[in-house]
């Protein structure tokens, strides 16, 4: 990085070492207009409508914001240019950072070949149309994959192999098979997880679902869990990356903030959906996040499955 351009950056990020200046931040990421006004983000913490315009101000002079006057208002938002950017911040490294802070190091497996070598045996007895070093493979590369952000060392040879059965099991799908739905966000650690919950709930078998991050989170959102236990999930849980197979093997595939990093085929069906992230949230927040999310998943399926008879909401 040449001086210049670390002049700036550090520009940037002193004027987000505040807390209310980075919960703003987030409110404006996950707005569902993709704006507010000073009344709206008054609302994130006590403190006078004068405080919030001063710390927007602070934002807007290093170009984190755009604003526009509307009769009495100002209206703010994340400069278009940036919004990717401010995207991984809240959604990759504030929740990575704020885990950080409780975290101890794991100490890990020095050598899980052999591990691996099993599970690799055990899989291609499942899949005996699949060449033997195949399978083996898939599963390397799925421990490998999940070790580069995984958090939670003793569960890695296990997550390795549930995430090595899906990806084997994906592309080995029969034609004419139900339905597969799969939801996709940055860290895989709080809204798809909560998608794909929800979705597998409500649905059982008659849906296939997957989930997967574009940059996967070291663990699950810790004010997620409680969520995800009420559904049933929290044991199944991690987070896993995104891969092509996966894609190539949905009938669905819903964005949660990630859709450009998400690939393109043809003949799938693209939603995007944009509902709040819950890694920085309340306990109240994460729920009505949930809520949205609840909603939004009943909508599918009743697209999907219109025979399929929900419980009320």
């Amino acid at each position: 990085m040449g001086a210049d351009a670390a002049v700036h950056v550090a520009g940037t990020l002193k004027a987000l070492g505040d807390p209310l200046r980075l919960r703003m931040l987030s409110l404006l990421a996950a707005s569902p207009t993709g704006e507010a006004c000073v009344c709206d983000l008054a609302t994130v913490a006590e403190v006078s409508q004068p405080t919030v315009s001063h710390h927007l101000k602070l934002l807007k002079e290093v170009g984190l914001l755009t604003s526009e006057r509307r009769g009495t208002w100002v209206y703010y938002r994340v400069q278009p240019a940036l919004r990717g950017a401010v995207t991984t911040l809240l959604d990759s490294f504030a929740p990575a950072a704020a885990d950080a802070a409780d975290a101890v190091p794991p100490a890990g497996l020095t050598d899980a070949e052999d591990a691996l070598a099993r599970i690799a045996r055990r899989l291609a007895s499942a899949f005996p149309d699949r060449d033997p070093g195949a399978v083996l493979s898939v599963v390397r590369e799925s421990y490998t994959g999940l070790a580069r952000s995984s958090a939670v060392a003793s569960q890695l040879v296990g997550n390795a192999e549930r995430f090595a059965r899906q990806r084997l099991t994906d592309t080995a799908r029969p034609a004419g098979a139900g339905p597969q739905v799969l939801f996709v966000c940055v860290a895989n650690a709080g809204r798809s997880q909560l998608a794909a919950a929800l979705l597998r709930h409500h649905a059982g078998d008659a849906v296939t679902v997957r989930s997967a991050g574009s940059a996967p989170a070291a663990d699950v959102h810790a004010a997620v869990r409680p969520l995800l236990a009420e559904l049933g999930a929290d044991g199944e849980a991690f987070p896993k990356p995104l891969t092509d197979d996966a894609v190539r093997a949905a009938d669905v595939v819903i964005t949660m903030g990630c859709g450009d990093t998400c690939p393109v085929l043809p003949g799938k069906r693209y939603e995007d959906w944009v509902v709040g992230d819950p890694a920085l949230a309340s306990d109240t927040g994460v729920r009505a996040i949930r809520d949205e999310i609840d909603r939004r998943v009943r909508a599918l399926l009743a697209d999907l499955l219109p025979d399929l008879t929900l419980p009320a909401a």
